[in-house]
């Protein structure tokens, strides 16, 4: 993420965005804003997942709903790759910066965090790691029929959000981002190519859905209406 603000000469971005291709890396320009454009969607995300193990459905389900959607590993074992106290910071900051809600599960992870569980790096998280390995508990536990829906589309509709407020200027670099930067599953082209192949008015819906059983954190954002063909 190549962060500009509106000040920015543009000879300085451009200077930024090769020498992001010289690291052979994709560059992505994002306008500055709490989270950017990765942290601000995949939180969303990471923070369903909070909603559901606080609501008692088990880690292995939760994670599971997401490999079944083809993502390379689940929302909570993606947490601890990337350590609970990095999610409890950013989450708490991208959570106070665009006034969303944080689920409640999260106080656990604050106490698992001062309890010196952070994942993978301290071989005990949400899961255990011995040697660096996951150890993933047996579980008949059959993930919820609404639950890949509740996390992607948790992700999705932030994407729209971003969109339409400009982050990022283009779909497709949206997309890109979201693939490259958090794994979002790469052979549905991205979330939002997949809403649109999904269908927008079903994405909405569906929203709506989740929104009546399980809150405002499910309001279809007002950028729909411009990913519509």
């Amino acid at each position: 993420e190549v962060v500009h603000f509106p000040q920015t000469r543009p000879e300085c971005l451009a200077t930024a965005l090769g020498f992001t291709r010289q690291l052979d890396k994709l560059p992505l320009p994002c306008r500055s804003s709490p989270g950017f454009l990765v942290n601000r969607v995949l939180f969303p995300y990471l923070f369903e997942a909070l909603w559901a193990a606080g609501a008692g459905i088990s880690m292995g389900a939760i994670d599971q709903a997401a490999v079944d959607f083809g993502m390379p590993m689940g929302p909570l074992e993606l947490c601890d790759v990337v350590g609970l106290d990095v999610v409890l910071h950013v989450g708490e900051i991208v959570a106070r910066e665009l006034h969303q809600e944080p689920p409640a599960f999260l106080s656990t992870v604050r106490q698992m965090v001062q309890d010196k569980k952070l994942g993978r790096k301290s071989g005990q998280g949400f899961y255990r790691w011995p040697e660096g390995k996951i150890e993933r508990p047996p579980s008949q536990e059959t993930p919820p029929p609404d639950l890949a829906d509740r996390l992607v589309l948790a992700m999705v509709n932030e994407c729209v959000a971003c969109l339409r407020e400009r982050i990022v200027e283009d779909a497709d670099l949206v997309d890109a981002g979201v693939i490259f930067g958090t794994g979002f599953a790469p052979f549905r082209g991205g979330p939002l190519a997949y809403a649109r192949e999904r269908g927008v008015s079903t994405c909405v819906q569906r929203l709506a859905e989740l929104a009546q059983r399980y809150g405002q954190r499910f309001r279809a954002d007002e950028g729909w209406q411009q990913l519509a063909p």
